[in-house]
């Protein structure tokens, strides 16, 4: 019988290089996966969850308790515990999805350098904020309430709850929004309905401010209830 002829297998340099090129990337993808660490993942996640906040974020991880002993870990899952935030000193979780189980929780230090607004001078409890009551100032954002101010459109046309100091930080819970409907104002009732709208006047029985609940009392001495809006108008729904 003839001897069965065998060729050889040779690959060309243009099908092999490609070839090279994907085995080089998917071990330079396995090298970066083995070489995330907690502290990498942890301020990937911090970095990405931070960037809405008003300012330049700095972000400092503390160190974990030299008492603790992790297994090793594949894969980490950052988490923010309930009734933290991300503002100031605070605490981040970071559980273990495998090949074992755990969770930890680092200290974290959330800088925010930024401006926010201070009170220029005394405003007396029930004033109305003007642009002339508000001094921009800068500083670290991260160590005041985070219901602090950096906005003047946030402050400008509402009211003082109660007296502010010169200088003082404002924030969100000091002020409320300027009365949309004040009591014993006339204002217009716009009632509506399925195909019909009626305009009626009255007089308001409360203080409401754009979209809170406003009583009034109609010539004909009825008292209904509806949603104030500017311009003492207060809108009834049926």
């Amino acid at each position: 019988m003839p001897a069965t002829s065998r060729l050889p297998f040779h690959l060309g340099a243009s099908l092999l290089a490609p070839i090279l090129v994907l085995i080089a990337l998917l071990l330079m993808s396995m090298g970066a996966r083995a070489q995330t660490t907690l502290p990498t993942a942890l301020d990937d996640y911090l970095r990405a969850q931070t960037v809405g906040l008003p300012g330049t974020v700095s972000v400092h991880i503390g160190q974990l308790d030299r008492h603790a002993r992790l297994a090793a870990c594949n894969a980490f899952e950052p988490f923010i515990p309930p009734g933290s935030r991300l503002w100031g000193s605070t605490t981040v979780g970071v559980r273990c999805l495998g090949p074992s189980r755990w969770t930890v929780y680092v200290p974290v230090q959330i800088r925010i350098a930024g401006s926010y607004l201070v009170a220029a001078r005394q405003i007396a409890p029930g004033q109305q904020v003007g642009a002339a009551d508000l001094l921009s100032q800068s500083g670290d954002l991260g160590v005041l309430p985070a219901s602090v101010l950096t906005d003047p459109a946030q402050a400008i046309g509402k009211t003082a709850r109660s007296g502010v100091s010169a200088g003082q930080p404002l924030r969100s819970e000091l002020l409320s929004a300027a009365w949309a409907v004040q009591q014993g104002q006339s204002v217009r009732l716009l009632s509506t309905g399925a195909g019909f709208s009626v305009t009626n006047e009255g007089k308001a029985l409360n203080n409401a401010a754009e979209g809170q609940v406003a009583q009034v009392r109609t010539a004909s001495g009825q008292v209904v209830s509806g949603i104030a809006r500017p311009g003492g108008i207060v809108e009834v729904s049926y």
